[in-house]
């Protein structure tokens, strides 16, 4: 986060400055439309900003050998086996700013993350989604 946060500040911003300033220079405003795209563009870019400063600010480190490895928490790989079909997925409970079901880093505020928080080797849980239930059971809990 702190990356892409120094890159819209001290890369994007400037650049959409000067883009606006361009735009500016060439007269009438009113009927100027890539000036109107760049100062819209500018106010998603500075509530990107706002909203990256904000979520920095509230960062608090974990320590990690404080989170008990023999259930799911919050950072935890749990290898699962779904029960309907036997197929085995690795799976990373994460805060849902670092979510990326592509990655297999799944949010904790998700289905599968709220229905395996808590549980241990062994245990079988059950959500639903839109495509129905699922039924899961934990085979493996690593950090």
């Amino acid at each position: 986060m702190e990356k892409e946060l120094r890159e819209l500040k001290f890369d994007k911003r400037p650049k959409l400055l000067a883009e606006i300033k361009r735009c500016m220079e060439m007269g009438d405003l009113s009927e100027n439309a890539e000036y109107h795209a760049a100062k819209e563009a500018q106010g998603h870019l500075e509530r990107r900003i706002a909203d990256f400063e904000d979520k920095l600010s509230r960062v608090r480190t974990v320590d990690m050998d404080k989170i008990p490895s023999d259930k799911v928490y919050l950072f935890a790989k749990v290898l699962v086996k779904d029960l309907r079909d036997n197929e085995e997925t690795e799976y990373m409970v994460m805060p849902p700013d670092e979510a990326n079901i592509d990655e297999d880093k799944i949010s904790v505020k998700s289905p599968i993350g709220q229905a395996l928080l808590g549980h241990a080797v062994g245990d079988k849980v059950e959500f639903t989604v839109p495509a129905g239930t699922i039924k899961f059971e934990i085979l493996k809990i690593s950090r």
